[in-house]
């Protein structure tokens, strides 16, 4: 299915579930359902700090202020900051490929940063590391 299009009903899917009363997130609408598994996770963003280094600083470098060519910066990034933490957990676990119209630096954001690895936990902490770093 097209990235478009998976968007387009994703959004559809999030007013028919707000419409039927699913739970919303406290900043806001209800989340995608495939975000929902990750909902009740709590991260740490001590143990993130570290899993990022591990992982996600290779192409967002060690500062998350990205890498030309690589991957963009996550300190100032609209995209990252804007989803819900369940949102973003799901992002990370499912990547972007460089073939995906979104994707504006041409290469490949594998899943959980190419580290299998990683588990639903691990991206916890990190996105609780990268909301330490938000400008």
């Amino acid at each position: 299915m097209k990235p478009v299009r998976v968007m387009a009903l994703s959004a559809a899917a999030a007013l028919v579930l707000s419409a039927c009363g699913a739970a919303a997130t406290p900043a806001g609408p209800a989340l995608n359902p495939e975000a929902e598994k990750y909902a009740s996770l709590v991260g740490d963003a001590a143990r993130g700090a570290t899993a990022y280094g591990q992982t996600c600083s290779a192409c967002h470098g060690p500062e998350a202020l990205g890498i030309d060519g690589l991957g963009k910066t996550l300190v100032a990034s609209e995209f990252a900051i804007g989803l819900p933490d369940a949102e973003l957990m799901l992002f990370l676990a499912t990547g972007r490929p460089s073939s995906d119209p979104l994707n504006t630096t041409g290469v490949d954001m594998p899943p959980k940063g190419g580290n299998p690895a990683l588990d639903d936990q691990d991206l916890a902490d990190i996105v609780a590391y990268l909301r330490t770093l938000e400008k």
